[in-house]
């Protein structure tokens, strides 16, 4: 048995979220989930299925979305994973719907930092134990930086 890491790099304007789910029809209802979001999110999806042709399955409305989110799932190649890559739209915007799709059993990540994906690997194929998301804190908020991430939740329209 191995344990791998698997780098992720996110775009600049690119959130992705990955998780595990667990059925063939997992992309077409992540397609829907999504669509049925906003009317401006841009975005693609990877499955991987973990039986029977065991392919890469995908949807979206964005040709280089689908691409990447097809890249990234074929790299992590973990039975069942799936990665969402979207534009137009943060994770808060969809996690909620995206959770309640039947398919969905467990999110990993939603975020627009870099992100490792750890595997484990034996005979039989991938799984997923886990993800670093981002970076280890620096230190604790002060009254300025609490003030930034007031100024920035409102300056992106979350808060009033």
């Amino acid at each position: 048995m191995d344990i791998k890491k698997i780098k992720i790099e996110v775009p600049e304007g690119v959130n992705l979220i990955c998780g595990h789910a667990h059925f063939i029809k997992t992309a077409e209802d992540l397609y829907e989930t999504m669509i049925n979001s906003s009317a401006q999110i841009k975005f693609g999806i990877a499955f991987c299925e973990a039986s029977s042709a065991c392919l890469v399955r995908s949807e979206g409305n964005d040709t280089d979305l689908v691409e990447m989110a097809q890249k990234h799932a074929f790299e992590v190649g973990a039975g069942h994973f799936f990665v969402v890559c979207m534009k137009n739209a943060f994770p808060i915007n969809v996690l909620g719907s995206i959770k309640a799709c039947p398919e969905v059993v467990n999110i990993f990540c939603a975020t627009a930092n870099p992100v490792e994906i750890l595997i484990v690997e034996d005979d039989q194929g991938r799984g997923v134990l886990g993800v670093i998301d981002g970076y280890a804190p620096k230190g604790i908020e002060d009254e300025r930086a609490r003030k930034e991430r007031y100024d920035f939740l409102r300056t992106i329209g979350y808060k009033l």
